[in-house]
Formats: structure tokens, C-alpha cells, sequence
């Protein structure tokens, strides 16, 4: 008995060991059940051609930066600086035993930056900060023409500027809807980053209403989609190749892309550019008041239900509104019967009044309702800032 029992345990022993053998070196000779629980997973089927081509706009986005990239332009630009000098050649000592023989020297110094045609003309918009003080402007196309441009006009506070050239045959973009753009969009960013030559970059709308203290009028659309200096003034395209940016700065404390980059709105971009193209310029109204936007603890102790509106704190001395009698504390709830729901939408409303014109402004003065006529003004040029 002793003995049939070492035979059956060496036999199992035996046994298991071959088992084990062919689990591990050639599992699919074993029976389906054997080889353990069956994991399902999704897989794409393989790609046919007639496939790859009705879907091709799901994963390329090729035919849109086709469309876009040929009127997205390089712009380089120079101009004269002077050289800071030493400070003993500003010594009244010195300049009385040398007099003015160490004359200021000057260097010449570069940029770069892009651009979009925007009509057959050879009208050409970007930022403001891309050709500011520049002595000349070079523009270069896709396609590897060059010209001169001029400065047709600019308008700092939304950081834009329209410049010329005379040139035949030029590819122009399609405005797009930006007013319609939402977040999660994808968008195309094109432009001339550390000047490696045309790029396109791929991201989506991350924010939409961006403010920044170097713009005071534009609502920034935020993209991930990297931008680096260079970029500034080029495309944001959508995925149909239509325009509904210009790409203008990001947030980066070391110069290049942390995935936080700021386009102007084409509707913004587009009433600027018409009417820097119409006068050389831009326009606005302005009756010369300082306000703050309403918090729950204002509006609280304001005894009013809502946020709604504009609280002015400052009356500048002398201005429209001064003269009009408009006094800190009132609270702005309307332009022209146009509800005023924050301080941007005032600043917007009253800049589109024209200069001369009589408008009426609503506040709120101690829980009241008064009306007030307003001869608007022209808004003062603004003083340069840091970008």
C-alpha cells in the first residue's frame, strides 16, 4: 500500500511539473478554461483608405492649417537706439575741460514678430507692441516673397496695429465667429516663434473673457496651445482654417510656452483694424470716471439685490462727468438705456459713443434712480506701461 501510494504522488509530481511547463512556454495548447478569466477591451479596427478620408478631420488638421498658413507672415523689424553713456561724461566737470567731443553713440536693434494679411490690399494686422517705434518693417511671406511695409496706424490699448505693403496676389484670411467660440474648442496657433521660421501649434480654448492690465479693452480668448515670443500678432485659427485670434502674449515667467497664452478676439480685431484703416486711428469716448466693480459686500451695503453695475469712486475735476454732475458713490447702471452689468461692459459702452455727442447715463444716487445728460469726450491717449 505504502509503495502504490509513493508511485501516485510521484506521478501527480510528475504531472503538475509538465503542466506547469506548458502554462509557461506554450499556453495555447492548454484548453480555453485553464488559461485563466478573459479581459475584453475596445480596439480600433485597422485604417482603410476610404475610412482614413471621411474621418480625416478627426485626427489631422492639416486641411485648416493649410488654409490658414499662407496669409500668416513674418515681420521683422529695426531701429535706432541710443547707447547708454557713462555717467562721468554727464559730469559738468568733465564736459568743461572736454566739452561735447564724446558724442551719444547709436546701435541699431531687431525683432521679430508675425502678422495676418487680412485683404487682398496688402492690409497686414498684428500687435502693437511688434512694430512700435520701429525705423523699418520687413514682411515675409509663406511663400517666400519679401516687402517693405508702413505703419498705417495702431491703438495701444488693445495692443493692435495695421501696417501696408504693395504687393500683388496676396492670400488672405477668413474672419472667423469668435463670438461664438466656446471652451474646449480646438484651435490652431501660427506664427514665427524665436524666429525657427512658420509653426503651427494645436490646443483648445481654455477660458474665454480674459482680462490683462496691458489691455484694456479686449476680452482675451486663453488657449494651452503654445505660444513663444515671435508669435505675437500671428493666427489663432479654429479648425476650419478661419480666424478668431491674434495671438498676443502669454503668462511665463521664463519667456517660453507654460500652456497659458492670450489671443484678442477677431470681432474685436476686426472693428480696430476698420477703423485704423478708415482714420489712422481709434476713437473712443470717455467722460472721465473711476470705478470698481460691485461685490456682494458693496452691493450688500448699497441695499441693492444685485452686483449689477459699476461703482464709481473717483470724478476727474473738470471732466464730462464732473460737469455733469456725476458724484462718487453714484452707482452706474446704464448708458444710452444699455444695462451696465460689470465694468468691462461699461468701459465698452462708453467708449463706442462718439466724442460730442449728448448721452444719457443712469446711476443709482441713495436708492434712487436719476438720469444724467453727459457731453462724452475724447479719451486721452494713454501712458506707455510695462507689458
Amino acid at each position: 500500500m505504502h509503495k502504490l501510494w509513493l508511485i501516485f504522488a510521484q506521478t501527480a509530481t510528475i504531472c503538475l511539473a509538465v503542466l506547469f511547463v506548458i502554462a509557461t512556454l506554450r499556453p495555447e495548447l492548454l484548453p480555453r478554461n485553464l488559461q485563466g478569466s478573459i479581459v475584453t477591451v475596445r480596439e480600433i479596427a485597422p485604417y482603410k483608405e476610404a475610412a482614413l478620408n471621411s474621418t480625416s478631420k478627426l485626427n489631422s488638421f492639416s486641411n485648416a492649417a493649410k488654409i490658414a498658413m499662407p496669409a500668416v507672415v513674418n515681420i521683422f523689424t529695426s531701429k535706432e537706439i541710443k547707447i547708454p553713456s557713462h555717467p562721468l561724461l554727464n559730469d559738468p566737470v568733465f564736459r568743461r575741460f572736454f566739452g561735447n567731443r564724446f558724442e551719444a553713440q547709436t546701435r541699431r536693434t531687431s525683432s521679430l514678430g508675425s502678422g495676418v494679411i487680412v485683404s487682398s490690399e496688402g492690409y497686414i494686422l498684428t500687435n502693437h507692441h511688434v512694430v512700435e517705434a520701429a525705423d523699418e518693417i520687413e514682411i515675409a511671406l509663406a511663400d517666400g516673397r519679401k516687402a517693405k511695409a508702413h505703419i498705417i496706424g495702431s491703438d495701444p490699448e488693445t495692443d493692435l496695429a495695421v501696417v501696408k505693403i504693395d504687393m500683388k496676389g496676396l492670400p488672405t484670411v477668413t474672419f472667423g465667429r469668435s463670438d461664438q467660440a466656446k471652451v474646449g474648442d480646438i484651435v490652431l496657433a501660427i506664427g514665427n516663434p524665436f524666429g525657427v521660421g512658420q509653426t503651427v501649434t494645436m490646443g483648445i480654448i481654455s477660458a474665454l473673457g480674459r482680462k490683462h492690465r496691458s489691455n484694456t479693452y479686449a476680452n482675451f480668448i486663453q488657449t494651452d496651445a503654445a505660444i513663444n515670443p515671435g508669435n505675437s500678432g500671428g493666427a489663432l485659427a479654429d479648425v476650419s482654417g478661419n480666424l478668431i485670434g491674434i495671438n498676443t502674449l502669454i503668462f511665463s515667467p521664463t519667456g517660453g510656452s507654460l500652456g497659458i497664452g492670450f489671443a484678442i478676439p477677431a470681432v474685436i480685431a476686426k472693428q480696430v483694424m476698420e477703423q485704423i484703416i478708415q482714420t489712422g486711428g481709434v476713437t473712443r469716448g470717455w467722460i472721465g470716471i473711476q470705478v470698481q466693480g460691485l461685490t456682494p459686500e458693496l452691493a450688500e451695503s448699497f441695499k441693492r439685490t444685485n452686483t449689477e453695475g459699476a461703482l464709481i469712486v473717483g470724478v476727474l475735476k473738470g471732466g464730462p462727468a464732473d460737469r455733469a454732475e456725476i458724484k462718487p458713490g453714484d452707482i452706474l447702471v446704464a448708458v444710452k438705456n444699455k444695462k451696465v452689468i460689470n465694468t468691462s461692459v461699461m468701459l465698452d459702452l462708453i467708449a463706442a459713443l462718439s466724442p460730442g455727442q449728448t448721452a444719457t447715463i443712469t446711476v443709482m444716487r441713495n436708492q434712487a434712480e436719476k438720469l444724467i445728460e453727459v457731453t462724452i469726450g475724447k479719451r486721452p491717449k494713454p501712458m506707455p506701461r510695462d507689458r
